[in-house]
């Protein structure tokens, strides 16, 4: 086994992507997996601070994945943070498949979502 470099890891392509098919909204979307600054940015987003004490916030949580995961054939995200609430009004169904695969693909699990409270 090749003991890695600095080189070998920024040119590494490790951020995978998987299509999904859906039908609600008439095609096939990819899904990928996310940058550490995104997942980062991913988790802030699912966070509020009251009274100094860190809360889950899971509201629109499936559209705020999405809208970070969803790409373009060369892999760049085709919404950005700002569509996450329009994002959010689109059938549940079809946004819910593509969080699953989203949740899968960034290993994104309700355990790492209570860490992340209990952590914050």
């Amino acid at each position: 086994m090749a003991i890695l470099t600095r080189k070998a890891i920024l040119e590494a392509d490790d951020l995978k992507r998987e299509m999904v098919n859906i039908p609600e909204w008439g095609g096939d979307l990819y899904i990928t997996t996310l940058s550490g600054a995104d997942r980062d940015s991913y988790e802030a987003s699912i966070c509020r601070f009251e009274g100094g004490t860190a809360r889950q916030d899971f509201e629109n949580m499936r559209a705020k994945l999405v809208s970070r995961t969803a790409v373009d054939e060369s892999g760049k995200r085709i919404f950005s943070d700002k569509d996450t609430i329009e994002l959010g009004r689109k059938s549940a169904a079809a946004l819910d498949r593509c969080f699953a695969v989203a949740s899968r693909l960034n290993a994104v699990s309700d355990s790492d979502m209570e860490e992340l409270a209990k952590n914050s």
